[in-house]
């Protein structure tokens, strides 16, 4: 029992010369590995970093040739390093359980590696290290099914003005809408009423984001057509079924490693961020004129005339 109780806090490099078989393996490692992130999902852990350490095994069948001292012929350590900065680069995540297991998803994709060791520890949460380990292999990723990749739907982002939330033809022009091609996707701003002010700008972009969605509702109270919807899975569960949505925006704008550069209380200026981080096919703005700059096609309409 003692000797497993060290096994278990000991480097994953032990653990993984503990549970090799038969078949020998070569392996490669990182050890003590540390970043500065944003991670966690309790409110004091947004809008600060904090240490985090990695520590990472890679087992890889040996090299069956020579190796002429030639870095393209092995897994190199870069390979490992990458893939964690490109996991802390695609997303902000809650869960240092989510960010293992996308770490090692990224270093099985490399054609040498058989099996990982992915832990990884919050060091300033308190005393000692908080953390996490996981072991995946490739014969569990190739358990799944195939499946074909699915292409990543293009929705219509439309910012609708506070007057048009007021319009008596809001549901006829939501059936223009809707019939057009593409999924529908509606954004607002806060309604046009004084938002609770704070004096330190993590609350109050807290308060201005939490003004668009208290509008939302008020829009989805109009339609019961339109769903406020707060989160990227849900938002890809809504365009492949053809539901229209409202955009809550708190979570991912919170949630997003590249944060807008715009404050929260310009819904405009939202909606263009959030039609290029969802790869909108285009912004079109009711009843108010599209926005200067937009990395997405924009264009506006009266409520009277909307273009197909």
């Amino acid at each position: 029992m003692a000797s497993e109780t060290r096994l278990a806090f000991s480097h994953p490099s032990e653990r993984a010369i503990a549970t090799a078989g038969d078949t020998p393996r070569d392996r490669i490692s990182l050890r003590e590995h540390v970043r500065e992130v944003e991670i966690g999902a309790f409110q004091a852990e947004r809008g600060i970093t904090q240490r985090v350490r990695f520590d990472v095994v890679v087992e890889v069948l040996p090299f069956p040739g020579t190796l002429d001292d030639d870095v393209d012929r092995i897994l190199s350590y870069d390979r490992v390093t990458e893939a964690i900065g490109a996991e802390l680069a695609a997303r902000r995540v809650n869960l240092l359980e989510t960010l293992a297991e996308g770490i090692a998803e990224r270093i099985l994709r490399e054609p040498q590696a058989l099996r990982t060791f992915v832990r990884i520890e919050k060091l300033d949460r308190g005393p000692g290290a908080h953390g996490v380990e996981i072991v995946r292999s490739r014969p569990t990723l190739a358990e799944a099914p195939d499946r074909p990749a699915e292409e990543r739907p293009h929705p219509r982002v439309v910012f609708l003005s506070n007057a048009i939330i007021e319009d008596a033809g809001l549901s006829e022009m939501l059936d223009t809408l809707a019939a057009m091609p593409a999924p529908l996707i509606l954004c607002l701003g806060a309604a046009e009423v004084p938002a609770p002010q704070a004096d330190h700008p993590l609350a109050q972009r807290r308060i201005d984001l939490l003004a668009i969605e208290q509008n939302a509702w008020r829009l989805a109270a109009r339609d019961p057509r339109a769903k406020v919807v707060g989160t990227r899975t849900e938002l890809d569960w809504a365009m492949k079924n053809g539901q229209v949505c409202i955009w809550a925006p708190s979570k991912i704008v919170l949630d997003a490693v590249e944060r807008p550069t715009a404050p929260p209380d310009d819904g405009l200026a939202l909606a263009a961020w959030f039609a290029e981080e969802i790869e909108a096919c285009e912004l079109l703005v009711i009843g108010g004129e599209p926005p200067a700059e937009s990395a997405v096609p924009a264009r506006s309409a009266a409520p009277g005339s909307l273009p197909g």
